[in-house]
């Protein structure tokens, strides 16, 4: 099944159980507050698709996954706007993370400022080899990472090392990225986006019990944010969930009787 749908900034298709979100503003792919409401739209389509197991971000072209907010929108809009611009930003990217369905960001070009902002709020990063850099440059603006930057990325790297690289400012290889935690994995660059394909349907039924990967994913995420006791009571509601799946009595059986499973979805 392929289904495609295509607003002014972000292309929105689905094949083989998978969603891609495409980033469509080139050459850079810079969002600005319409292609936030388009982007926030796609997420929700695929939250809501149920033939949608994983998610997969990226952008148009070969240069640039995403470079960040349009600083050229930036500047002739007032303050409030800004703000109301940034909190949008943030409730759409919270939404991307909560929704319990694996999201892969494809970083197939430069992901810088808003673009690896965008890119954290995915479950897994995966870059092209030698396509681009990466990095939180907002200090060199007058600004800081305002997207869920200075959050996410000490969530990822921690404290320490995350103010260090925001205010530095400097951007880095994907190699670099790669040891520090920030992206998972670097493919190379011919069949890129065949091979981030080929990648996200392993977690896609008959392969992998889909529910299972996003209640995996919604546990980790939701409960990264509050104490133990409570994401324990996260982790444990997910699981009852999953009991009450097909795809669990399956695993089950499959396992006593020593054969692969094949799963379902349901």
């Amino acid at each position: 099944m392929e289904a495609t749908t295509k607003t002014k900034l972000v292309e929105y298709r689905v094949k083989n159980a998978v969603a891609w979100i495409e980033l469509t503003d080139p050459p850079a792919n810079t969002y600005t507050y319409e292609m936030m409401r388009d982007l926030d739209d796609a997420i929700l389509q695929a939250r809501f698709d149920e033939n949608v197991h994983v998610i997969v971000l990226r952008g148009a072209g070969e240069k640039f996954f995403c470079a960040g907010a349009n600083i050229n929108m930036l500047k002739t809009v007032n303050p409030t706007f800004k703000y109301y611009f940034c909190l949008h930003a943030n409730e759409t990217l919270n939404r991307l993370e909560q929704t319990p369905k694996l999201v892969i960001a494809a970083l197939n070009g430069h992901t810088v400022g808003g673009g690896l902002e965008i890119a954290m709020a995915a479950d897994m990063r995966i870059a092209r080899k030698g396509a681009g850099k990466i990095g939180l440059p907002e200090v060199n603006l007058g600004v800081l990472p305002g997207t869920g930057g200075t959050q996410r990325l000490s969530r990822l790297v921690g404290k320490s090392k995350a103010i260090e690289l925001m205010v530095v400012g400097n951007t880095f290889s994907f190699e670099e990225a790669k040891e520090m935690g920030i992206i998972n994995d670097i493919f190379e660059r011919d069949n890129f986006m065949e091979n981030i394909l080929e990648y996200a349907r392993q977690f896609t039924p008959p392969n992998k019990a889909a529910k299972a990967v996003g209640r995996i994913k919604r546990a980790v995420q939701s409960g990264w944010e509050v104490p133990m006791e409570s994401a324990l009571a996260i982790e444990r509601e997910n699981q009852q969930l999953l009991f009450q799946s097909d795809d669990a009595k399956e695993g089950l059986a499959a396992y006593v009787d020593k054969r692969p499973a094949t799963f379902t979805a349901k």
